[in-house]
């Protein structure tokens, strides 16, 4: 069975607050979608439900099609999660904060040896296993908390925000992690609110804001929705370039399937095409010498879709 999250018109009040308005989402098979929203979209309270750290004043929320509000020991078996950021006993070794997490989960001695070793492979931390995690950095923690989501061998795996406070370094190291993830027959569902950690890792996206759902697809079908399967690129003149030399010259060349205009100097070109596709059509643009300084890839299609579904829910 492949493994699967839903959460079936999940709610979540406190006091006159909604955090959480009537989520209906099923996520299923072996993939990383990343879940994301602004800072206070409803992200973690979510999260929280699916993990019982809070009920839902409203609503269900399923892993693998067992309910967790009503049979949550059998629901969390197969799941590993690391909810906000918790802090290891910094006189405990890495194995010892894990032989101590597999004791609490119930897991036997033999089974949570075995499977330190592994994990702590896993998040290329074997060299540190046995130093006092009280000097490790900030990203160096970050691995281990994720090798403890990791210890019972969970085929859901849920990560909330699993790079915020880490350097760019630190960030980079849990991502590679979190790729690695994807090919071992896992569902991999975390938080985020930077688009281009989601767009470096996923497969598919939920976008929330404000408590609701606005949208749940692939990341190659937000592209395709924006560019009709091309690739927008960003071009930047030395001198304002006219409607005229736009239309006439510039969206007739071959590869071009259509443009916008970012302001006087720079316009956004939708070319058809990969790289060699591209390489031509700079080459083509440079040779109507219209004063071309840069050429490059414009932001992603998921970073247009986000700014654009977040500032209509404000309006």
């Amino acid at each position: 069975m492949n493994p699967s999250l839903e959460a079936r018109d999940l709610s979540r009040n406190f006091g006159t607050f909604t955090a959480l308005s009537h989520l209906n989402l099923k996520v299923e098979g072996t993939k990383c979608v990343g879940f994301l929203g602004p800072n206070g979209a409803g992200k973690t309270t979510t999260l929280k439900m699916f993990t019982d750290l809070i009920f839902p004043s409203a609503g269900e929320a399923f892993i693998n099609g067992i309910s967790v509000q009503k049979d949550r020991k059998s629901a969390l078996s197969s799941c590993g999660a690391l909810i906000e950021t918790p802090e290891i006993y910094g006189s405990l070794t890495p194995r010892e904060a894990l032989e101590l997490i597999g004791s609490l989960r119930g897991m036997e001695r033999a089974d949570v040896r075995s499977r330190t070793d592994e994990v702590l492979n896993e998040v290329k931390m074997t060299e540190w296993a046995d130093k006092k995690v009280g000097k490790f950095s900030k990203g160096m923690k970050q691995r281990i908390n994720i090798a403890s989501t990791l210890l019972s061998d969970p085929d859901v795996v849920m990560l909330d925000e699993p790079s915020t406070g880490l350097d760019p370094r630190g960030m980079a190291e849990v991502r590679g992690i979190i790729r690695g993830l994807k090919g071992e027959g896992r569902l991999v569902f975390f938080s985020s609110h930077i688009l281009s950690e989601v767009v470096d890792v996923c497969d598919e996206v939920v976008l929330i804001d404000k408590g609701k759902l606005l949208f749940y697809d692939t990341l190659d079908h937000v592209n395709a929705r924006l560019t009709a399967g091309g690739t927008s690129v960003d071009v930047e003149f030395v001198r304002p370039v006219s409607d005229d030399d736009v239309k006439g010259r510039l969206a007739s060349l071959p590869g071009v399937s259509g443009w916008s205009r970012l302001d006087g100097r720079r316009l956004s070109l939708v070319v058809q095409g990969g790289p060699d596709v591209r390489s031509h059509v700079l080459e083509s643009v440079a040779a109507l010498r219209l004063g071309l300084v840069g050429f490059h890839e414009s932001r992603s299609a998921l970073e247009d879709v986000y700014l654009r579904e977040i500032t209509s829910g404000d309006s």
